[in-house]
């Protein structure tokens, strides 16, 4: 069976302007996710693998190229028809939690809720039964193991049912039982269908994906 194309960019560059001096930080990058894949980008610091999915995720945009995202181009979108398709394509997991310290984590996994009028609390803790974490609902996120404060935000990422979760360093800061833990839910989250797209150093976190992406000044390199 042939997976269908999710994402598709198209000789995609990217350069910051800092003084008078242009940095290309993308050289010219062909890729095509498909749905249902799991990948992981590896690469150098400064290889561009964040700016990479920075812009897969709408949160940046191309100086050029093109970038296809189910079947819409979204090179040229506004600012607020890129926050819409945020919102309703893509769920973001960080190495930084940023969960709110004074919210729960039923209203923590709520959030994205706020700027759409989909999801409910009982989706909350039907996706919260699913990471394990129903029985904190009502706790804070200090009152959290590092690994639960991932799991909450992965359950975030997850409450608009979005078609991609983009993982930049997701286990940078938990210890390597916690990290495997939180590689398997991601692998779990995948089998169920869930294109996931993940930014790692680690080869060991890569290895939990299907086809790993190496990157080297601003170009895929395998």
């Amino acid at each position: 069976m042939t997976l269908e194309p999710l994402c598709i960019l198209t000789d995609i560059k990217k350069t910051y302007h800092v003084g008078e001096i242009n940095v290309e930080v993308l050289r010219g990058i062909n890729l095509e996710i498909k749905r249902g894949e799991f990948i992981a980008i590896m690469g150098a610091s400064g290889s561009g693998k964040t700016t990479l999915l920075n812009i897969i995720g709408c949160l940046d945009r191309p100086t050029s190229g093109r970038y296809i995202l189910a079947g819409k181009e979204v090179s040229a979108l506004t600012d607020e028809e890129l926050s819409e398709i945020r919102n309703r394509h893509i769920g973001f997991v960080f190495q930084n939690f940023y969960l709110l310290p004074y919210a729960t984590v039923l209203e923590n996994v709520l959030l994205p809720t706020l700027y759409r009028s989909s999801g409910s609390s009982h989706d909350a803790m039907e996706i919260l039964r699913l990471v394990g974490l129903s029985d904190r609902a009502r706790f804070k996120p200090n009152q959290l193991s590092g690994g639960q404060q991932q799991r909450v935000a992965i359950a975030r990422a997850l409450i608009n049912d979005p078609d991609i979760i983009l993982a930049d360093e997701p286990t940078g800061q938990l210890d390597s039982s916690t990290a495997k833990e939180i590689m398997n839910l991601l692998r779990e989250l995948n089998t169920r269908g869930k294109t996931i797209i993940l930014v790692t150093h680690d080869n060991n976190i890569a290895s939990y994906s299907k086809k790993i992406i190496y990157m080297k000044d601003g170009l895929i390199t395998g």
